[in-house]
């Protein structure tokens, strides 16, 4: 689990969680809502966030794949206030059983607005199949059932064992004195005991099941397809997250060029690489009317086929290297993100690389870097689709991937 604080000094502190998330029934992410609802010195929620929103700051938290985190950001002066809050969060929280009950009802409801949302949908269908009985093929939230099944025992238990000194990570970023930032830490949490935090759980692939289509009567058919990807620390993460820029990040990316501008088909087509500790993927989606979706499909399919066999150019190399590197500085421009890279890096990979060692490594890939890591990653026997739309069968999509 991660717990990060932003200042303006922008804090992160981080708790690594079970990565992938544990099994169905623990209750990360219950835990992250229930810390808002008060604590000692801050006993309701109105308290705590009357605390930061007094002063201008920013207090917020969330749960991922392999962390939870907590942030504030604040001006400088206000600093000592938001280490306050921020510790009170995480090792005074009260966990009231009437506010946990009324918390239950909201989570419930994200679930069904999820459930309402089938771009969101379509991922958690393709997650399912990528890493099927398996922690990371699940919703962080938790599905009705489980969230039902969650009491108070269960999750003072998760908070005693998770929440403790030894499984937390704390970074900040900005106008700070670090001695001033660790003696804070020490006098808030000097005298927090130790725990044995429960062990990661490694990522298991699929199980053949390489298409899943939902029936859902929407005006657009929802489509994701991927291939595994690699892990967070690997050498080829830079030449990976390029050949999503060259195949579908931007209105100069290919399919951007080929399904709306050329066809007129879609309105939204993008692609990404997501990276965890273990593993990862290399994900396309778009969503287009029904009666389009063979089609589109097509085209997705034979742009990754086409990127596989003949790889990116020298040109598309430079933009993709650019954009990367720009889009990395502009992100440093806020003191949270810098104390999230700083803070991520140091939990998820035991050491903090500088933006230069980063822009560095950008710079090192080449397009022969491109062309192999596209050959080894867009495998056609490892694609998998999700759809999600009018469709009752997923006799059409199927038959489309590679055998």
């Amino acid at each position: 689990m991660i717990v990060a604080w932003h200042l303006t000094p922008s804090t992160s502190c981080f708790i690594p969680k079970l990565a992938p998330p544990a099994p169905k029934t623990l209750p990360y992410y219950f835990v992250e809502h229930l810390l808002f609802k008060g604590t000692s010195k801050y006993p309701s929620a109105k308290e705590v966030a009357e605390a930061i929103d007094g002063v201008g700051g920013v207090l917020n938290g969330g749960t991922d794949r392999e962390y939870t985190v907590y942030y504030i950001k604040a001006a400088r002066p206000h600093m000592d206030l938001a280490l306050d809050v921020l510790f009170e969060l995480v090792r005074r929280p009260l966990m009231d059983p009437g506010e946990m009950e009324k918390e239950r009802k909201v989570i419930l409801e994200e679930l069904a607005m999820v459930a309402d949302s089938p771009a969101q949908l379509v991922d958690l269908l393709l997650d399912s199949i990528l890493w099927p009985d398996n922690p990371l093929g699940r919703d962080v939230a938790g599905t009705e059932e489980t969230v039902k099944g969650i009491d108070r025992d269960m999750v003072m238990g998760y908070l005693a064992k998770q929440y403790v000194p030894n499984n937390i990570l704390i970074s900040v970023a900005g106008n700070i004195v670090h001695e001033e930032v660790v003696a804070a830490i020490k006098s808030a949490l000097g005298d927090w005991s130790s725990a044995k935090p429960a062990a990661w759980i490694p990522a298991v692939g699929g199980n053949g099941v390489r298409c899943a289509v939902k029936y859902k009567s929407t005006e657009q058919a929802h489509l994701s397809v991927a291939v595994p990807g690699i892990p967070l620390n690997h050498p080829d993460r830079h030449a990976i997250q390029f050949l999503s820029v060259v195949l579908g990040e931007g209105m100069s990316s290919r399919l951007f060029i080929e399904l709306r501008e050329k066809r007129g088909l879609v309105y939204d087509v993008h692609s990404y690489a997501a990276h965890f500790l273990d593993t990862g993927a290399f994900n396309v989606y778009t969503g287009v009317d029904p009666k389009n979706a063979v089609a589109a499909l097509i085209v997705v399919l034979a742009e990754l086929g086409r990127l596989r066999e003949d790889g990116p150019t020298t040109e598309e190399l430079t933009k993709a290297r650019e954009l990367s590197k720009g889009r990395l500085m502009l992100r440093m421009e806020d003191t949270r993100n810098v104390s999230g890279w700083i803070g991520g890096q140091e939990l998820l990979m035991g050491n903090v690389r500088s933006i230069e060692e980063a822009v560095a490594e950008m710079d090192a890939v080449t397009l022969e870097d491109l062309q192999r890591v596209a050959r080894e990653i867009i495998d056609p026997s490892k694609l998998h689709l999700a759809v999600v739309g009018p469709y009752r069968s997923d006799k059409k999509f199927a038959a489309l991937l590679p055998a």
